[in-house]
């Protein structure tokens, strides 16, 4: 999913220094602008890292670009890894045909997943789909 940064940039003493506004508090920096995709990444899934929150959606970026707080850098759009996020897990109570519920954990044992991975990655994949159709 797309999400606004916002860099600082950097010259030859200095490493550019990225902001992500919809993660408060959550830093990063790379000396190359080619590493800043990267190093954004790593700095979401550190920030998410076994926390009990909901991740954002993106605030949109004319919103973002018109705040004063935003001076003397640049926006940077980038793609981040949702499902790289490593989230605190939540149980959840679903009901479903019980012909269902054996197929799916006969497939997941086959390829050496639980049921709850496997209906996750399932779900992710399928919304994932769906939203870049």
């Amino acid at each position: 999913m797309l999400y606004p940064a916002y860099v600082h940039i950097g010259d030859d003493q200095h490493a550019h220094g990225v902001t992500i506004p919809d993660f408060p508090g959550c830093f990063s920096a790379a000396d190359e602008w080619e590493d800043l995709p990267h190093m954004i990444q790593e700095a979401a899934e550190v920030y998410f890292e076994g926390e009990d929150m909901p991740v954002p959606a993106p605030t949109p970026l004319e919103q973002l670009a018109a705040n004063p707080e935003y001076q003397g850098g640049v926006w940077l759009l980038v793609d981040i890894d949702l499902s790289k996020l490593k989230v605190k897990a939540k149980r959840v109570n679903i009901t479903m045909s019980e012909n269902l519920l054996h197929e799916i954990d006969r497939y997941a044992e086959q390829y050496h997943m639980t049921r709850s991975g496997l209906l996750a990655q399932a779900a992710d994949q399928y919304i994932h789909r769906k939203q870049s159709a």
